[in-house]
């Protein structure tokens, strides 16, 4: 660990002024990368929205996430490098969400039924068609309706996983399982049919 980051943590944990001193700093930091990435996805925004209030639930949000964790820094960045991702992050998140509020996120099982029957186009070849079909298939056949309604929602949709993890009452880590885990269920049902579909980048990283 770096002294630079030495000195964070050790301020930080260091109770009285000192970690008063530490934590106004730090809330500073978050505070100035909360305000760059609300105002960088600021046109997913309503006019109207108040970007400074966003910016400034965002740090603090950031800086509890940040000292809740700050046993887990290893020291391989910069305190200052790794404390800005939480401010980015907590950004993101609440300007999606935000963006969201007013939209309707249809949370039908059956929502599935939706995805195009690439068969019925006259455009389309015997082998696209053919695989669609078989996709729509292996939805039906192969995912119960939760993972249905995760995968039409992010994938066809477009609702970022958070806000679906807001309306579903559930988290942004159960979520993103139950999407993983339906994405390989299809991919080995369509595999067994002769489809080889590669793995997303992020269920090759997992």
């Amino acid at each position: 660990m770096s002294e630079e980051a030495f000195d964070w943590v050790a301020a930080l944990s260091a109770g009285g002024h000192e970690q008063e001193d530490a934590t106004r700093r730090l809330h500073e930091l978050l505070l100035r990368a909360a305000r760059f990435e609300v105002r960088r996805r600021r046109t997913s925004l309503d006019s109207a929205v108040d970007v400074d209030q966003l910016a400034a639930d965002a740090a603090h949000d950031a800086l509890m996430a940040v000292t809740a964790k700050l046993d887990t820094f290893r020291g391989d960045s910069r305190f200052t490098t790794w404390a800005y991702k939480f401010a980015l992050l907590e950004a993101s998140v609440k300007v999606r969400r935000r963006a969201w509020r007013e939209r309707e996120v249809a949370l039908e099982p059956d929502a599935w039924t939706r995805i195009p029957n690439m068969e019925a186009g006259p455009a389309a070849s015997a082998e696209s068609g053919e695989l669609m079909a078989a996709l729509r298939d292996a939805i039906r056949d192969d995912l119960t309706p939760h993972q249905r309604l995760v995968l039409v929602s992010v994938t066809l949709d477009g609702v970022p996983i958070d806000v679906l993890a807001e309306r579903l009452d559930s988290t942004r880590g159960a979520v993103c399982k139950t999407l993983h885990d339906a994405r390989r269920s299809l991919r080995m049902r369509l595999a067994e049919k002769g489809f080889d579909i590669e793995p997303t980048r992020e269920e090759a990283a997992a």
